[in-house]
């Protein structure tokens, strides 16, 4: 079924649609969740509640991409779950994920002085898209699907170091590109 179906189905509030998604995504959502809390069963929460939080979003919300919207929910939410469960201790995994990419962008409290979350957010789509199809996906992998260096350079069939300069340069641009913009940290 059609993204533009399933949705169709969640306007018109039919419990199809959960069902629906559950089948064409589920194990899409439950790799994201359990790639953030690495525990089975609070990622296989994390995807009941995203069902649940599009049904409550959609409508009134109407998602370009409906696959996108269920992945940032799932993320939101495991990345929630994970404070929770850790208060305070932090993944040692994500939290050199997100060293690697502190440098390279504002804090949340710049962000909201600089520029509304959406205009950032387009100017990150506009940085993703000056980049070669390779390296945006590579540094969405890393930093959006939270792969592994491993699982990445195992995707793209090349070495872990060449994954990790292709990340250091990506971070690079992305810190000048948002220089530029006036966006830096």
């Amino acid at each position: 079924m059609k993204d533009e179906e399933i949705v169709q189905l969640y306007l018109m509030r039919s419990e199809q649609a959960i069902h629906v998604t559950a089948k064409q995504y589920g194990s899409y959502l439950h790799a994201i969740a359990q790639r953030i809390l690495y525990n089975r069963l609070d990622a296989e929460e994390v995807v009941n509640d995203t069902y649940h939080g599009a049904w409550n979003a959609i409508p009134p919300k109407r998602p370009d991409s409906l696959r996108l919207f269920l992945c940032r929910i799932t993320r939101n939410l495991s990345l929630d779950r994970l404070d929770y469960l850790l208060a305070k201790k932090r993944n040692a995994d994500l939290e050199v994920l997100l060293e690697e990419v502190e440098d390279c962008i504002p804090t949340q409290m710049d962000v909201e002085q600089a520029v509304e979350e959406k205009q950032f957010a387009a100017v990150l789509n506009q940085f993703l898209s000056t980049l070669d199809s390779q390296s945006r996906m590579i540094f969405l992998e890393r930093y959006w699907y939270i792969y592994s260096v491993r699982e990445i350079a195992a995707h793209w069939n090349c070495s872990e170091s060449k994954v990790k300069s292709n990340l250091f340069r990506t971070r690079k641009k992305l810190k000048l590109y948002l220089e530029q913009e006036g966006l830096a940290p």
